[in-house]
Parts: structure tokens; C-alpha cells; sequence
């Protein structure tokens, strides 16, 4: 898997990247859960949806926020990861010129940063955000959200209940053109633990309907 550093707005920030065979392909970026709470780059689900953009045909960038890893600088309570992120969505963009469209995957914290990314970025046109703590951060911002996409929830997840979203989604549903789903993974914590091939069943099987089924021979 290739490694790449990219500047970010404290210093190198260290990634995974691997580009689409086809040119023009979308870009996917992962965002990691919470840097002081064990959240990395190389956390299972983060690599699973690495790997599902990448064998979508997306290029495809996972990276560690400022202070984890070998990535520079130090925890910044979501202002300054937001700041890295657009910066890995600059990175990837410069190196991918071609691409016209983006998509966002954010676990947990990494989805509420995602999000916030996503109202800035009008060329994210997708997002995928699992396990999103609206209990825990401000997600009112997304009113009105500018883009479609799917928030999973564990059933069991305790952590970030799942009722606590769902209430973020009603305010975003009735904007016109965009389509918010939700999607429960039965017996699911937060962490996915045991459950994280039902939880790529449930993204696989919404990027099916957004993007078309995958060429399995790709």
C-alpha cells in the first residue's frame, strides 16, 4: 500500500493512497475516529471503506488527523482536523486534476468532520458517515445539507445512540433534490465489533443504488 505525506496546515500529515486505473475517477477520502480515543487511519472500518471506494474504481486517500501516527502537530478539538482534511482533499485533487467529483467517508468523529467538509466543498458530491455522535458534537450546520448520501448507525450503539442522529436527519430530509438515508446494523455497537461485513453489506449495497453495481472483474 503506498504511502504518501502531504503538508497540512501543522506540519506532514501521513496517508494511504492509491490511485483509480481509469482517469477522471472520483476521488474517495476516509476520515478516522477520534485521535484521543485510539481513532487511526488503520482503524478496521476505515480500511474496509478504503478499499470499498478503491474497488469502485475511486482513487482513494485514508490519512492520520494532525498528532497521530508519524502526522505532525497536535489534537486541535475538530478545528484543526477539519483543516487537515481539506487539505488531504486539496492534496488528493492536485494529484488527481482530472477528477471532477469527490466523495466522503467519515467514522464517528471522522464523520462529523466529514460533514463539516462536505458544507464546504461543493465538489463532495456523496457521503457516507457511520456511527455519527450527534450526541456528542454539533451537526446543525447541515441545514440545509448540499449533498445525498447514508448514515449507518450500530443498533446497540450506546456510544452515539442512534435516535440522536435521526433527529438531525428529519431537518435535512426535506431539503429539495436531497436524499438522506439512515440504516441500522442490528446487534452493532459502536465500534461495529463483529459486524463490520454487515455494515460494508449495507454501504456496498447503497453505493449500488448511487453509483451502479460494481464490475466484480475490475
Amino acid at each position: 500500500m503506498p504511502e504518501v505525506v502531504f503538508t497540512g496546515p501543522a506540519g506532514r500529515l501521513e496517508g494511504r493512497y492509491q490511485p483509480a486505473k481509469q482517469k477522471g475517477a472520483p476521488i474517495g477520502i476516509v476520515l478516522h475516529p477520534h485521535p484521543q480515543f485510539g481513532g487511526t487511519m488503520n482503524n478496521q472500518i476505515v480500511y474496509n471503506l478504503f478499499y470499498g471506494f478503491l474497488n469502485r474504481g475511486f482513487s482513494a486517500l485514508r490519512f492520520n488527523f494532525r498528532g497521530v501516527g508519524r502526522s505532525q502537530g497536535n489534537f486541535d478539538h475538530g478545528q484543526g482536523e477539519l483543516s487537515d482534511a481539506a487539505a488531504a482533499l486539496d492534496w488528493a485533487q492536485a494529484v488527481n486534476p482530472e477528477a471532477r467529483t469527490c466523495w466522503i467517508a467519515g467514522v464517528s468523529f471522522g464523520a462529523w468532520i466529514g460533514m463539516q467538509l462536505l458544507m464546504r466543498r461543493p465538489e463532495i458530491e456523496g457521503f457516507i458517515s457511520i456511527a455519527a455522535p450527534a450526541n456528542r458534537f454539533d451537526f446543525t450546520f447541515l441545514a440545509p445539507c448540499p449533498s445525498s448520501g447514508l448514515f449507518v448507525h450500530g443498533a446497540e450503539d450506546r456510544v452515539a445512540p442512534h435516535k440522536e442522529v435521526m433527529a438531525v436527519i428529519e431537518k435535512v430530509k426535506t431539503q429539495k433534490g436531497i436524499q438522506i438515508e439512515h440504516q441500522l446494523v442490528d446487534g452493532a455497537n459502536h465500534f461495529f465489533d463483529g459486524k463490520v461485513d454487515e455494515l460494508m453489506t449495507t454501504v456496498d449495497t447503497y453505493l449500488d443504488k448511487r453509483l451502479g453495481k460494481r464490475d466484480e472483474a475490475a
